[in-house]
């Protein structure tokens, strides 16, 4: 058990230092988030000052979420990248079978390794832009260290639901052997069900109460909501961790079960 730990611990550290030698597209990456934050931050100001309680939070709270989200976005690759390129190319030129000939399990050995490349992200792309909001705009951070953790494991819980839900769009490869329409789909759902654009908190009605519920939302709504405050208490945070749990262990189920049926007939395309 302790040799498969070691292999999965090397693999996301691996995949770490993998993304950390890309320095001109983590810079070209702070920028764009730094400049797509100020962006949503001054419309947000603008749509605050006619509704300022709008979705339960006020302006600085608002502010704070745009900021969560930019530090967000490539962590929980809401825009893309991170394994799904590469191994939908690998399921096409069937380089797969490679794989799945390894003495390690196929779905745990990407996780760890998105797992890695998330880590990354926080740290490389979404601190700076934090950082740099924070200097700007007055955000309501919380100056209590355990909200902190609290909003961390959260993130830990959200990476796992969207690596989860990228991983069910990669095994549609094998029937489809080209992942670039369902991709395309499934960024769009992540981009509008996660809050990425507008806070799940301010959509009308059924919508609003549907969308808190989709697995989009474990991915910036949950977990901003805990360091905004809204999500307290041990019956809160269970409430929050439960469905970000509940949507991560229902996928990588999911997952495990399309895995099972796809690699019993792989189909190898020019190859």
């Amino acid at each position: 058990m302790s040799r498969y730990g070691g292999l999965y611990g090397a693999v996301a550290t691996s995949s770490f230092r993998r993304y950390s030698t890309y320095r001109v597209a983590t810079a070209a990456g702070v920028f764009t988030n730094t400049v797509f934050g100020f962006i949503l931050a001054y419309t947000y100001i603008a749509l605050w000052d006619q509704r300022p309680h709008l979705g339960g939070y006020d302006q600085s709270m608002a502010l704070t979420y745009v900021w969560i989200g930019q530090a967000l976005l490539a962590t929980m690759a809401m825009m893309g990248g991170g394994f799904q390129d590469e191994l939908i190319e690998r399921i096409r030129t069937g380089d797969i079978a490679i794989d799945l000939y390894r003495p390690a399990d196929l779905q745990l050995w990407w996780l760890t390794a998105d797992l890695g490349r998330a880590a990354f992200h926080l740290l490389g792309r979404g601190l700076l832009p934090t950082l740099c909001g924070a200097l700007f705009f007055d955000l309501a951070l919380p100056a209590n260290p355990l909200t902190w953790l609290a909003f961390l494991l959260s993130v830990v819980l959200g990476i796992v639901v969207s690596f989860a839900l990228r991983y069910l769009v990669v095994l549609s490869a094998f029937w489809l052997l080209d992942g670039a329409g369902v991709t395309t789909v499934a960024g769009l759902a992540m981009l509008f069900f996660s809050g990425t654009l507008l806070p799940l908190n301010v959509f009308p009605g059924a919508l609003g109460d549907i969308a808190r519920l989709l697995p989009w939302s474990a991915l910036l709504q949950v977990p901003a909501d805990i360091l905004l405050g809204v999500h307290t208490g041990p019956l809160g945070l269970a409430r929050a961790y439960g469905l970000q749990l509940a949507w991560a262990v229902t996928l990588l189920c999911a997952g495990r079960a399309l895995q099972a049926a796809a690699t019993r007939k792989v189909v190898v395309q020019g190859g």
